[in-house]
């Protein structure tokens, strides 16, 4: 959370939120889907309901996280390019999962999962361009100006 100690209000949002995230995922799995999964062997004739409604729990999951996504994206209009670019790819991955889960379809979660690489890629290299200019050294990466000019 060294975020707050800089004074950065988004950057503490974004980090605990999607830090909250993936361990609550975690939890999910370990504590729900893991559960569901072992009594299938018990009782394969569930099998089908069991993976829908797994699925359907992951599509309310990833549908919040795209709502979150939303307004994180509407603010990152004032941070770089780099960064909105990395939102805007995290919604479309999110909203991409939401469909997937929702339908059960793993064609569309598998395409969500591709994106989520993608944004990955673009995550790392908005890292390095924040790591590079903390650094005060020569080595810098372009991150594009704001699209929306913050008033302070």
């Amino acid at each position: 959370m060294w975020e707050f100690r800089r004074g950065n209000t988004f950057g503490a949002t974004a980090f605990g939120t999607y830090g909250t995230f993936w361990i609550g995922l975690a939890l999910w799995v370990e504590l729900v889907a893991n559960p569901a999964v072992a009594a299938i062997a018990k009782a394969p004739s569930t099998a089908a309901a069991t993976v829908a409604s797994l699925n359907h729990d992951l599509g309310w999951i990833t549908l919040a996280f795209a709502i979150v996504t939303l307004y994180l994206l509407v603010l990152t209009t004032q941070v770089n390019l780099a960064i909105f670019l990395v939102f805007l790819l995290l919604e479309v991955t999110f909203i991409v999962l939401a469909i997937g889960n929702f339908d059960s379809s793993t064609g569309i979660v598998k395409l969500g999962g591709y994106l989520g690489l993608v944004t990955a890629l673009v995550a790392w290299y908005a890292s390095a361009a924040g790591v590079a200019a903390g650094m005060g050294g020569r080595i810098l990466f372009p991150v594009g100006k704001p699209l929306i000019k913050p008033l302070v």
